[in-house]
């Protein structure tokens, strides 16, 4: 996908990996990308993003006018919990967005209170520091399946010619007890390889049956031993629509086993 080609009406849907927290503020290739990456796409008129780090039984949208920064980690430097991304909410498209996904068969809610937590705020503080485009955050749920987020997405991919930036924030591997935290640089480990090369190509391929089957795939587990990280994944192909196909905007490890792949998902 040409990326730097004129604006058109329809935008992708992406899925982001924000890996560590420290995204926010480090020089990283990936956060050299993200600074790029807004500037490239069609300005959006607000952004839905499916986050790793807001989890619901049940599909909830973000409905707070002027949602708080929430900083849910620990043990970083102090400077990073003095970042706010002041940005406005979107309550009017958060219960838009609810009904579609009520008419879809989920049992969609809309929170009023809530916040936007790191998953959200890092990428989007890279791509669009202004923080001037309305955002509405969108759980996801661990205990349910790939297919199930992959048929949220499908839900909200209309929104896509409205004007909204779908967002899918997780991890292409998602594994912090195997990481190697002295040497950011590490080569990725085999196992990493091994579970993202064929996960990466079923995705550029459009071979939806094969990436929504990721358990099958080597090392599923350790990639992802909770599923959070994932299912943002399957949010944003979904959205890419019915034959939707990968383009790969952005590929590096850190640490070894922090895969942080980057994709726009379109029918084109």
């Amino acid at each position: 996908m040409n990326l730097s080609a004129p604006a058109v009406h329809r935008l992708p849907s992406l899925f982001l990996s924000h890996g560590s927290p420290m995204l926010a503020i480090e020089d990283s290739p990936t956060g050299r990308f993200l600074d790029r990456l807004g500037g490239l796409l069609p300005r959006p008129r607000a952004i839905l993003v499916a986050s790793a780090h807001f989890v619901h039984a049940r599909p909830t949208l973000t409905a707070t006018p002027m949602p708080e920064t929430i900083h849910d980690f620990g043990g970083f430097p102090e400077p990073l919990y003095r970042i706010r991304y002041p940005t406005a909410g979107a309550p009017a498209l958060a219960h838009d967005i609810a009904e579609r996904l009520t008419t879809a068969g989920f049992d969609a809610h809309e929170d009023d209170h809530h916040g936007l937590d790191h998953g959200v705020w890092v990428p989007l503080r890279r791509m669009y520091p202004a923080s001037d485009i309305p955002v509405v955050a969108l759980s996801v749920n661990p205990a349910q399946s790939a297919e199930w987020h992959y048929r949220l997405g499908r839900a909200l991919a209309p929104l896509r010619d409205e004007g909204v930036l779908m967002v899918g924030s997780g991890g292409f591997s998602h594994n912090l007890r195997s990481l190697d935290w002295q040497h950011a640089q590490a080569a990725a480990y085999p196992w990493v390889t091994a579970f993202t090369d064929p996960l990466r190509a079923a995705l550029l391929e459009g071979d939806v049956a094969t990436a929504l089957d990721w358990t099958s795939l080597p090392h599923a587990a350790q990639n992802h031993p909770t599923t959070e990280h994932l299912y943002p994944l399957y949010v944003a192909l979904g959205a890419g629509g019915e034959g939707a196909r990968g383009h790969l905007l952005h590929r590096d490890v850190e640490m070894g086993g922090l895969a942080l792949d980057a994709f726009a998902f379109d029918t084109a």
